[in-house]
């Protein structure tokens, strides 16, 4: 049997677990510059708070219903969720990260737990109470014979409020699938159900009576799969070992708009050193550089948005040489006279650190490179981010983000930890 474990409204519940006392109250965390709804706990939903909503149309809700706000924490959220996956390894030799907040794994009652448990659905009330002990996040546990009708099961977990569910009988299946519109499938997106309603194919039910043959026409291979998991059948294994990266991007709108290349530069740095480091945690290499940048587009000003791909002689992960090639890139798309509200950078052509071929030349330098970075990384990893930077920062960062009810590092930087007095 495969279990989906997901963590209600992930960021809320990561907020509120060192701040109990927003249990019952309404809560959103608001995306980059605290511009949209991103998360909303149960009682947000309950006043009509949507999803995307801009936080200016929410913001007389702060008084009116004790609405309590909170800017984006992800290097929080990051924390909190490896915590909850590594937990997870210790329920199943066999679990697959989908995303930051869910994870699949193969759910058996084997040996001693045989003692314990006498169904799969004990198993996974047990590892429900287990998770909110360690961690204080309350999860959802969706149980079927394969992945799709785990996503169907932990829907239902989370509707019915039992927080585990189980969706093994095919009767009881046929009634869950008939209640759950097409579009709401996993892997079945938007302009895939406008398609299926052509042939008045409605809900769940219906989708896995289609002819497979026309499942492979309008919904690809992985589409043809999920149809036939519908039905009950095993299509999609485990992916156990995450899939290699093939980019990685840093980029965030700015909280003021900047029209100085010496501001966009230091910006530049500061994503890309971001972007170095978990490069380098990854023991990869870039072939690639991309640096863009654009302006407000919902500005009625003048538009202006650009970008450059500077192919590299050698792979690298030196921050040192990758900035180098981004600045020359970032002089190549600069135009005077626009105020900006974004750049960013996108490190392509990524490869294993052990497939670099050998330089001919500067060989001593790039080897100078791995030690510095090797030291700038332990320096980082024990004083945070930002602790050393390339050139000389300014004093006023008139790009840095607006993150005005930020929570504090509670698990990541010494000076945050909660205190008890």
């Amino acid at each position: 049997m495969i279990a989906l474990v997901d963590v209600n409204n992930f960021y809320v519940s990561c907020e509120r677990v060192f701040a109990p006392e927003f249990r019952l109250r309404p809560v959103v965390v608001l995306s980059n510059n605290d511009g949209c709804v991103i998360a909303r706990s149960n009682e947000a939903k309950a006043l009509g708070i949507t999803m995307g909503k801009p936080y200016f149309q929410i913001e007389y809700l702060v008084e009116k219903e004790n609405l309590v706000v909170f800017s984006s924490n992800y290097t929080l959220y990051g924390d909190m969720s490896a915590r909850i996956m590594e937990a997870l390894q210790r329920f199943s030799a066999e679990v697959e990260i989908y995303s930051i907040d869910e994870a699949f794994l193969d759910l058996q009652i084997v040996g001693e737990e045989k003692l314990q448990f006498q169904t799969i659905s004990d198993k996974a009330y047990f590892i429900k109470q287990k998770l909110y002990q360690w961690t204080g996040l309350p999860v959802s546990v969706g149980i079927a014979p394969n992945k799709t009708l785990a996503k169907v099961a932990n829907r239902v977990a989370k509707k019915n409020g039992l927080g585990v569910f189980e969706l093994n009988d095919e009767k009881l299946r046929d009634v869950v699938l008939r209640e759950m519109p097409v579009a709401d499938v996993w892997g079945i997106g938007h302009r895939s159900s406008l398609k299926l309603r052509t042939l008045g194919i409605e809900n769940a039910f219906q989708l896995k009576d289609l002819d497979r043959r026309d499942a492979r026409r309008l919904l690809s291979v992985t589409g043809a799969r999920i149809v036939e998991e519908l039905s009950g059948v095993s299509c999609l294994p485990l992916e156990l070992v995450p899939p290699p990266k093939k980019n990685i991007c840093c980029s965030r709108s700015f909280g003021t708009l900047v029209e100085s290349f010496d501001d966009l530069k230091e910006a530049l740095d500061s994503y890309l050193a971001n972007a170095g480091l978990n490069m380098r945690k990854g023991n990869l290499t870039a072939r690639a550089v991309t640096v863009f940048l654009s302006t407000n587009r919902f500005a009625k000003t003048e538009q202006y948005s650009n970008s450059v791909t500077i192919a590299l002689a050698n792979a690298t992960n030196s921050t040192r040489e990758l900035r180098e090639w981004s600045h020359k890139g970032l002089q190549q798309i600069f135009k005077k006279g626009f105020k900006y509200k974004k750049v960013g950078v996108i490190l392509q052509g990524l490869q294993p650190e052990e497939a670099e071929t050998v330089r001919l030349y500067g060989e001593p330098t790039y080897e100078k490179d791995k030690r510095l970075m090797l030291a700038l990384d332990k320096i980082t990893r024990k004083f945070g981010r930002e602790t050393i930077h390339f050139g000389l920062p300014s004093k006023d960062k008139s790009w840095q983000m607006r993150a005005e009810m930020k929570s504090f590092g509670y698990t990541t930087r010494f000076s945050e930890i909660l205190r008890v007095k």
